[in-house]
């Protein structure tokens, strides 16, 4: 990768940066300002005689300015007087437990918008009484450009004319819990993904009844489909929780396999990480 040119500054850039320096900006904001980076900034500054306070040290004369005057005076001003950064200043305010006072922050000096419209800034934005908007008469009820009313919603239109709506018993199988699934309801009320329930469970609790708190139905080894009419009782067990995760812990296979499988466990977190960071990037 090709090294950056060096900036070359004209005379014009560098009567900017000694207004800039006089006016008792810092670098950051000269930087910004000048679209450069603050260590190009340094560099010039020292090259003109020109140096940078970056450590101030507050006086006890500069602590009483401020005391007296930093509630009912602009911040700009006194930075300005003191040859600082606005924000050191504000800073040194907030760090000596000083705050703009209530007559400060209701003057046109605060530069802030006052409540009650009575300010003219506010004033001067809004529609006068009796003002017609552009698009007066444009827009009417039911009015689309092209064909967009053919493919808009219609107020009231059913869940069952959605191009993508599929009647209550349709089956799929879930490819992340890779079993076959089937629509129970059409309840709006009800998060899409909550009206699919697995069908082996549908299957137990119409013998057994509901499930019991801190347990699963799975198939027995060796009798898992995908097939709803091949899902009898038989083919199902009930097991808790914890037997659940002892069946199924990677601990059970033996130890060289289960080195392999926790390394690649390792290694799609590093590729997840690295693509996620590209992506950033």
């Amino acid at each position: 990768m090709s090294r950056k040119q060096a900036r070359i500054w004209t005379a014009l850039d560098d009567q900017v940066l000694r207004a800039l320096h006089s006016g008792g900006h810092g670098v950051s904001y000269i930087a910004k300002f000048m679209v450069s980076c603050k260590k190009s900034i340094h560099r010039r500054a020292r090259e003109l005689g020109l140096a940078f306070d970056e450590t101030h040290r507050w006086t006890p004369a500069e602590n009483a300015i401020l005391r007296a005057r930093y509630p009912d005076e602009p911040t700009a001003d006194l930075a300005r007087e003191l040859g600082l950064p606005v924000g050191k200043v504000h800073a040194r305010a907030k760090k000596l437990g000083l705050y703009k006072s209530d007559v400060f922050r209701a003057s046109d000096k605060a530069g802030r918008i006052q409540r009650g419209r009575t300010d003219p800034r506010f004033s001067a934005g809004q529609f006068k009484k009796g003002h017609a908007p552009a698009n007066k008469g444009l827009r009417r009820p039911g009015w689309s450009v092209g064909r967009m009313a053919e493919t808009q919603f219609k107020k009231g239109r059913p869940a069952s004319e959605s191009r993508n709506y599929v009647p209550i018993g349709t089956e799929k199988v879930d490819p992340k819990r890779r079993v076959l699934m089937r629509k129970v309801t059409d309840d709006p009320s009800i998060f899409p993904v909550k009206r699919w329930r697995p069908v082996h469970v549908m299957v137990w609790e119409g013998v057994h009844g509901a499930v019991p708190f801190g347990h699963i139905v799975i198939f027995k080894p060796g009798q898992k489909t995908y097939v709803a009419a091949e899902i009898t009782i038989d083919r199902l067990e009930l097991v808790s929780l914890a037997e659940n995760m002892r069946r199924n812990t990677v601990h059970n296979l033996p130890k060289d396999l289960a080195r392999v499988v926790q390394l690649r466990g390792a290694l799609v977190r590093q590729i997840r990480r690295r693509e996620k960071q590209h992506g950033n990037d």
